[in-house]
């Protein structure tokens, strides 16, 4: 696709200045697969600062499959509060945590299936778990920002995320695979937002076709 690589390039530069979105930053300390899975989950519908902190008392408490599986559901909503749905997400928490030591013997698994199977997963959780956990390189996950912004530029033409993650596997190079989803999170969380975003500032403007695009600064 024409200036692809030129627009990657650009914004890997410029995210550079900026700090990494809280699963891939937790991937990057921990090395935890498990750590990576949870904080994912917590992160649906919840800013990142609400995130980061909601994982760090978490995990002080309960750093592992086998203890989080013994905090009460009270004392796991006591914890997580205010992640969004924090109620439901403590009770996903618990069944997950049961299947991966009934299941998987107490690890969070390597592939696809296994993981699409555990309550509460979806195909973004799935792939940031299988890139930034395990390092692999055969998805894209998919968020609001990576269907927002890759429709916004003009890469595809989308209705929803999972339409997007099948078009883009299609038209970007797998060398790109790994970390696209880290580099539109951060660029729609610091200059192409939702809403009014930062044109003026953005380098990679001539190259954008700004669909949706009413109102920027």
């Amino acid at each position: 696709m024409e200036n692809l690589d030129i627009t990657i390039k650009l914004l890997k530069e410029e995210c550079k200045k900026y700090k990494n979105p809280i699963v891939t930053e937790i991937a990057d300390l921990t090395q935890s697969p498990f750590k990576v899975l949870i904080s994912c989950l917590l992160s649906l519908r919840t800013k990142d600062a609400v995130t980061t902190l909601a994982s760090k008392r978490l995990f002080e408490k309960a750093d592992s499959p086998e203890k989080l599986l013994n905090l009460d559901i009270q004392s796991i909503e006591k914890l997580i509060y205010p992640v969004g749905f924090y109620k439901t997400k403590a009770k996903r928490l618990k069944v997950i945590c049961k299947d991966l030591i009934e299941i998987h013997n107490g690890k969070v698994p390597d592939n696809e299936q296994d993981l699409l199977k555990l309550k509460g997963v979806g195909r973004k959780t799935m792939g940031i778990v299988m890139c930034y956990a395990f390092g692999k390189n055969d998805h894209i996950p998919v968020d609001s920002h990576v269907h927002e912004i890759s429709n916004r530029i003009g890469w595809v033409k989308t209705k929803t995320p999972n339409e997007t993650e099948i078009a883009l596997t299609k038209i970007i190079p797998k060398k790109y695979w790994h970390d696209l989803n880290d580099l539109l999170v951060n660029y729609g969380q610091n200059i192409c937002v939702p809403v009014s975003p930062y044109c003026s500032k953005c380098k990679i403007n001539k190259y954008c076709k700004k669909v949706n695009v009413k109102y920027s600064r």
